[in-house]
């Protein structure tokens, strides 16, 4: 797809400046559309735009390869077209699925891995702070249910396996709308009292949600800083994107939030940004819809480009601060300021992350997963092609005629059970040699034998087996249970590595920054569920607040040090869970060394190993402790060695 840039002069509205809205701009400055302030502040930001787009889009066709080796459709020559119209029937190029495949099996194995509950998980700093890091686990991993955090967490796994980085935006969401609840119904007397009547039904506006939210960033609009590693995006000196949107979501959301501004301004101009006229990948063209169809104010474009940046406030005329600081920026159709102002988060991150398994180290676009194979894939998509091309080739009568001898319009028709006459002058003579099938050879017949051999260095490169794909094996030597659970073991390795990388880069960041932003932005009171020994462990601090298993947490409660618990990238029975059964068992039955061990807590962690949500329910609250019984040998034997003591010793104790 072209890329269509034009020169941002030609599209500024020169007379935008004379339209009259009445703002009242953040800090006293004078952000008007077209003004000094507000020109200087709209070039620098798209000057470090156009920079990193610069780098970012020299990946975008690459991208669009990755795309479409992810779907099984091509698009038809004009020689396919032919064939097609003739006989719908007939198969013509096609791109074999298989990194498709590749990629769900990788995808799958990232959702056992990184989003079994809870995603974020959360230790006290010190003992003072155990019980806040439960209720902080808690009150996060209930507002990413609610805001349904695992779909972007998924799209985000998705581009960073596909693409090679899967960015995505940390917000602090506070929603406002309407709730019907009862309330007293009645009338005031004569005598000025209230008479109660009963209840009613009464709507009112109140917070419908408060909390962390994820926003996916599409690669095609990345705009980080290029001198920075893809990991290191936190020491660029800005980070940002771009959002298509329309007009009519830009006046609402002035109208729901404070902190947005001059969106009347965009009645007025083109809102496309000029560093792409056109989205950057070809999915609407793929997969269905088309943005040029669209009509009305309501679907006028609006391109945001939405930036964090290190500045020095004296610099850009915003304040008389001489040291850098971070500041947030959306400039809608390059001219129109919609928001500025200071960063002021207490974590002084940006709030922007990224995954990228597959990363050097360096590059700020690294190759992903699904590119590596990439040659391979078309090797792949070539052999099938041209076997199938070979294949219709063939089946089609290629014949050698005598036209003095054969009727050429009768052997013309394609119909089945077809008579075909002979001409005159042949009459009498036999039909030997009139009529010869020209003799056809399948060069292509040892193509699908060797598509297997590239199915199998995909999956050598790729890290994923026919085991993990939930293929069983065909053919070949039979192998013992020991050899398949060494392959398993040693596939699940390599891709433990992958998901302890997301885990440790994008999650990391995510569960740093949503902890800081409970901790800042927090205002309402909860109440979260807790489940198994921890209703037994809080009575004691929270008494009656443990009511059903539900405890009531106050955004003072929150306010702790704690540790991030970074995730292993195992699964759920994955590559020593068998190991960890057997030990078990040789544990309970070698009395010695068990007694050693806390078997109760082995027992734990293997039932959680394998799967189990919450092991603490299934634990009995208040039974009896029976007495251990042994043998008098056994019992003296330990005496000696002073394990055992009687009932009189310990009570002098």
């Amino acid at each position: 797809m072209p890329n269509i840039v034009v020169d941002p002069d030609s599209r500024l509205d020169g007379n935008i400046g004379n339209h009259k809205y009445s703002y009242e701009y953040p800090g006293g400055f004078d952000l008007k559309p077209g003004g000094k302030l507000s020109n200087k502040i709209t070039q620098k930001i798209l000057r470090r735009a156009r920079d990193s787009w610069g780098i970012m889009s020299k990946r975008h066709d690459s991208w669009r390869e990755i795309d479409r080796t992810l779907t099984a459709y091509v698009p038809v020559s004009e020689a396919e077209k032919k064939i097609k119209s003739g006989d719908a029937r007939k198969p013509v190029s096609i791109v074999v699925p298989y990194s498709y495949a590749t990629l769900e099996t990788l995808l799958t194995y990232f959702t056992s891995a990184l989003l079994n509950d809870p995603i974020f998980d959360y230790r006290g700093a010190s003992p003072e702070d155990v019980i806040g890091a439960i209720m902080l686990t808690k009150v996060i991993n209930q507002q990413a249910q609610k805001d349904r955090l695992a779909l972007q967490l998924h799209t985000m796994c998705r581009d960073s396996l596909a693409y090679g980085i899967g960015p995505a935006a940390c917000t602090w969401d506070r929603r406002l709308g309407k709730k019907t609840v009862r309330a007293e119904d009645g009338f005031f007397s004569f005598l000025n009292q209230w008479v109660g009547t009963g209840y009613k039904k009464q709507t009112m506006e109140t917070v419908v949600y408060e909390g962390n939210s994820l926003k996916n960033i599409d690669p095609y609009s990345f705009l980080p800083d290029p001198s920075v590693s893809i990991h290191q995006l936190q020491d660029g000196e800005f980070v940002g994107w771009v959002e298509r949107t329309n007009l009519m979501d830009c006046m609402s959301e002035e109208e729901t939030d404070e902190e947005v501004f001059n969106a009347k301004y965009l009645k007025h101009i083109d809102g496309r940004t000029s560093i792409f006229r056109d989205e950057q990948s070809d999915r609407k063209a793929r997969y269905g819809g088309n943005e040029e169809i669209a009509s009305g104010e309501s679907k006028k474009h609006i391109d945001k480009i939405h930036m964090y940046v290190k500045i020095i406030p004296k610099d850009w005329g915003l304040g008389t601060k001489e040291y850098p600081e971070k500041w947030y920026f959306v400039i809608a159709g390059d001219q129109v300021i919609l928001e500025c102002r200071p960063m002021e988060l207490d974590h002084d991150s940006y709030p922007i992350t990224a995954g990228a398994p597959d990363y050097d180290g360096y590059s700020i676009t690294p190759i992903s997963r699904i590119e590596l194979v990439y040659g391979l894939q078309g090797t792949l998509d070539w052999l099938f092609s041209s076997h199938v091309a070979n294949v219709r080739k063939a089946i089609n009568d290629t014949l050698i005629v005598d036209p003095y001898l054969v009727n050429i319009d009768d052997l013309k028709d394609p119909e089945p059970g077809k008579i075909v006459r002979m001409r005159r002058a042949a009459w009498g003579k036999g039909v030997t040699n009139a009529v010869q099938q020209l003799q056809v050879t399948d060069v292509t017949r040892g193509h699908i034998a060797d598509a297997s051999y590239i199915v199998d260095l995909i999956n050598r490169t790729s890290a994923v087996s026919d085991g993990l794909m939930g293929v069983s094996r065909k053919g070949g030597e039979r192998v013992s249970s020991a050899e398949a659970q060494g392959d398993r073991v040693s596939a699940l390795s390599r891709l433990e590595r992958l998901a302890k990388v997301m885990s440790m880069q994008a999650f990391h960041d995510i569960s740093r920054i949503f902890a800081s932003h409970v901790q800042q932005f927090m205002t309402q009171e909860t109440y979260v569920n807790v489940a198994g020994e921890w209703p037994k462990d809080l009575q004691g601090i929270y008494g009656a607040g443990v009511s059903g298993g539900m405890v009531k947490v106050s955004p003072f409660d929150l306010l702790i040090n704690y540790d991030i618990e970074v995730k292993d990238g195992s699964v759920p029975g994955g590559s020593y869970s068998s190991v960890w059964v057997e030990l078990f068992q040789i544990l309970s039955q070698n009395q010695e060394v068990g007694q050693q061990f806390d078997m109760v807590r082995i027992f734990k962690n293997i039932a959680t190993g394998l799967g189990a949500k919450d092991v603490n329910s299934f634990v009995k609250q208040g039974g009896e402790v029976l007495p251990q019984t042994m043998p008098n040998e056994d019992v003296l034997q330990q005496v000696d060695r002073g394990n055992l003591i009687s009932a009189q010793e310990f009570a002098n104790v």
